[in-house]
C-alpha cells in the first residue's frame, strides 16, 4: 500500500503567489468553447476525477504515476454550462478545479489513485489548499459506482482510525456527474510553465517531494 502523507505547508515561501495569479494568457493557445481537448484513446482504461485544490499541481502528480495513461484539467461539482477559468478562478461558480485520470486498471488501482490523491493534498482544510483560498480548491473525490464510493469511504476512515491527521478530514465523497475540460494553456501546465512565480513556489517543491517519496510508483522517465 502507498504511504499515506508528505503534504508539508510552506506559508511564508508561497504567501504571495496563488493559483489564481498564473496563467494570464487566456487566448494564447486559441481554445474554443464546446472543443474537446482530450484526445486519448480510452479503450482498454478507466477514469476517475478528483479535485484537490489548483489542477496545475494535482495533474502534474498523477502524471507522473505508472498506469496512469492521461490527465486533463477541467471543472467538476458544479451546475451551470460551459464554466470559464477567469468564472472559476473568481469563485463565481459551484465548481472546484478538478482532474480526470484516465488510467490502465491492470498496472495501477483505483485505491492507489485514492491513496496518492489523499497523499498529495490536505483534506482536512475547508475550501483551501495552501494559498489557494475558495470553494474552487475543495477537496472533493468523485466516484462512478458504488464499489468506488465504498472504497473512497474506507480509505477516510482508515485515515482517522489511524490519527493521520489531527483535523477531520472534510472532503466531499460526490457522486460524478459531469466534467468540463478546461482551456488548452492548462494542460499540462507544470511542465509548460516551469517559470511561473506560482510553479517555482508552490507546484515545484510538492511535486519533488511527491517524486522523492513515491519513486517506486512513477513512470520510468520521472525515476531519478
Amino acid at each position: 500500500m502507498i504511504q499515506y502523507i508528505f503534504y508539508l505547508i510552506l506559508p511564508f515561501l508561497f504567501i504571495f503567489t496563488s493559483c489564481t495569479d498564473g496563467g494570464t494568457e487566456i487566448s494564447k493557445f486559441g481554445y474554443q468553447e464546446g472543443q474537446s481537448l482530450d484526445t486519448t484513446d480510452t479503450k482498454g482504461l478507466e477514469t476517475a476525477t478528483f479535485a484537490g485544490g489548483c489542477f496545475w499541481c494535482t495533474e502534474a502528480y498523477f502524471e507522473r504515476l505508472a498506469g496512469v495513461k492521461s490527465v486533463v484539467s477541467g471543472y467538476s461539482g458544479g451546475t451551470s454550462p460551459n464554466p470559464t477559468y477567469a468564472e472559476v478562478s473568481a469563485g463565481n461558480t459551484d465548481y472546484a478545479e478538478a482532474v480526470q485520470v484516465h488510467y490502465d486498471p491492470k498496472e495501477v488501482s483505483f485505491e492507489e489513485l485514492v491513496e496518492v490523491f489523499f497523499a498529495t493534498h490536505d483534506p482536512t482544510t475547508l475550501n483551501r489548499q495552501g494559498p489557494d483560498v475558495g470553494s474552487q480548491y475543495r477537496s472533493v473525490a468523485f466516484y462512478r459506482n458504488p464499489e468506488e464510493k465504498k472504497i473512497i469511504e474506507d480509505y477516510i476512515a482508515e485515515l482517522e482510525r489511524s490519527g493521520t491527521y489531527k483535523s477531520d478530514i472534510v472532503t466531499y465523497v460526490e457522486p460524478f456527474k459531469k466534467f468540463w475540460e478546461a482551456e488548452e494553456y492548462h494542460q499540462d501546465y507544470y511542465r509548460r510553465n516551469p517559470d511561473d512565480p506560482y510553479v517555482v513556489s508552490v507546484a515545484k517543491p510538492k511535486v519533488e517531494k511527491f517524486e522523492a517519496n513515491y519513486h517506486t510508483k512513477l513512470k520510468p522517465q520521472f525515476i531519478n
